[in-house]
């Protein structure tokens, strides 16, 4: 792996911490506070900063956290209408989708957490949101089986209030007999393939742009993630029952069993559900997170685990994601292209670990706390002065006036 632009892994729970991993090490690298996150729960919202769905624990209302890279906890909670589960954020990072119990999709405007629009979308609670390749499409799953499919512009130029979601709807696919449990979607978006996959122990692929069913993918388990390799020539399923599943994308037949030939299971199993997979490193690697708070690092060409991720007692996972490097305003530290004023290079940024940004943080907004003090103080000062100025006018003018009339008197 590059040295200069670490992978991070950030893993959410529904029991509070969100933490990170350095990819090439596996060590911890930061704890971010604050969040009870569901499943699906957690997502990067552009280059500055990520989001996680919130329950309290009096289980009555619901918000997103809003985190940025400097901070270890969050600094801005966004109510929303209800109890919100999965999010997914367009590229830019400007908005973010949050989809709630009710089977509605909740548009929020970043950084701010306005809540711009709520439509409903389905009728049962909503179990996932992604976004396509070039982030044109949203795509919803929900506990009713059904996928929905909205092209983004229609979903930010809706009128706030309407209640016919049928009238920014590409496809509505009829796609499980159980709850969908993720989604995914190759390159581009005339000829792209979206993959969804179900409790119902079911991948079904379909052309993303006609919502036509291609095939069947059937697991001897329920599925709660899947992912393509970069060539788009394999697939990989994250099972149940602690197992990841690799098979091809391209098969003659339209069903496909699972236990034929073409689908088989890497050796090595999670104890718990594997909740999420994620490809790394240039699609050398697979980074898998399960319930039991394991995270492993696999090589894809031999389907061994290589790397353990953190300490072996861990807290419980409900979602992962990865980032390159850590990012800050416009640019991305590990990229070459900070924003990060900090009176260091991006070369030194970039060789800087996660915790050492984290305090580089700390220490500026020390520095503009102390800032903003220093304003106050000589405003304050200033303020004194011309105080001290109008008395000075007041005495004079009464000196003037005083000379004035004895002058008059003589």
């Amino acid at each position: 792996m590059s040295s200069s632009s670490p992978e991070i892994v950030l893993t959410s729970s529904p029991d509070g911490p969100i933490i990170a991993y350095d990819i090439s090490n596996g060590t911890k690298v930061a704890h971010f506070t604050g969040s009870r996150s569901p499943p699906r729960g957690l997502i990067l919202a552009g280059e500055s900063f990520f989001a996680a769905s919130h329950v309290s624990p009096d289980k009555f209302s619901g918000s997103v956290h809003l985190y940025n890279w400097y901070t270890l906890t969050a600094f801005h909670n966004m109510p929303v209408p209800e109890l919100v589960a999965p999010l997914t954020a367009t590229l830019d990072g400007s908005y973010l989708f949050a989809g709630g119990l009710s089977g509605t999709i909740h548009v929020l405007s970043l950084p701010n957490g306005d809540v711009l629009n709520s439509f409903p979308a389905h009728k049962k609670p909503i179990s996932c949101l992604e976004l396509n390749d070039d982030g044109s499409l949203l795509i919803s799953g929900s506990d009713d089986g059904t996928i929905v499919i909205i092209p983004i512009i229609q979903v930010l130029d809706a009128f706030p209030g309407d209640k016919n979601p049928n009238l920014l709807v590409l496809h509505r696919l009829f796609a499980h007999a159980k709850s969908v449990t993720a989604i995914t979607s190759g390159k581009g978006i005339y000829t792209s393939t979206l993959i969804s996959c179900s409790l119902d122990s079911t991948c079904k692929f379909w052309n993303l742009l006609c919502g036509t069913h291609l095939r069947t993918v059937t697991f001897p388990c329920s599925i709660s993630g899947v992912v393509f390799d970069p060539v788009e020539s394999d697939f990989y399923a994250a099972g149940s029952d602690g197992l990841i599943y690799k098979g091809s994308m391209k098969v003659p037949s339209k069903e496909l069993k699972g236990r034929g030939h073409e689908l088989v299971s890497w050796g090595q199993k999670h104890d718990g559900s594997i909740v999420s997979l994620v490809i790394v490193n240039q699609g050398r690697n697979l980074v898998s997170a399960a319930e039991d708070g394991s995270v492993w690092l696999w090589g894809i060409e031999k389907g061994e685990v290589i790397l353990v991720l953190g300490s072996t007692t861990m807290t419980s996972i409900s979602s992962m994601v990865v980032t390159r490097g850590v990012r800050y305003g416009k640019g991305s530290v590990g990229s070459g292209t900070s924003s990060f004023t900090s009176g260091f290079s991006d070369k030194e940024l970039i060789s800087r670990p996660v915790k050492e940004i984290l305090k580089i943080g700390d220490l500026m907004t020390g520095i503009d706390k102390d800032r903003s003090r220093a304003i106050d103080i000589l405003e304050s000062a200033i303020s004194m002065y011309e105080r001290l100025l109008e008395l000075i006018l007041e005495e004079a003018r009464k000196g003037t006036s005083s000379n004035g009339g004895e002058a008059g008197e003589i």
